[in-house]
């Protein structure tokens, strides 16, 4: 899939648990390993708002799109 999710790595270096920052933005912490691991369909703008609040960043730092041409590479 070409958009990437980076939002465990933005966690990371705030250092915020799964279980706060879903309490914080009110989402399950199921949802939030969902979108964690790349396997959600679709974010809501509120959501994503909400995570860049809470992280203090912009959602380039969380989704960044890699084309199918370099997805190709990087698996060769």
């Amino acid at each position: 899939m070409p958009i990437i999710v980076n939002l465990d790595v933005v966690m990371a270096k705030r250092k915020i648990s799964s279980g706060e920052l879903a309490e914080k933005i009110g989402i399950s912490q199921a949802n939030l390993s969902i979108l964690k691991t790349g396997k959600a369909r679709a974010i809501r703008f509120s959501t994503l708002e909400a995570i860049c609040r809470e992280l203090d960043c912009q959602p380039g730092d969380i989704l960044a799109y890699v084309s199918d041409k370099c997805e190709e590479e990087v698996l060769r």
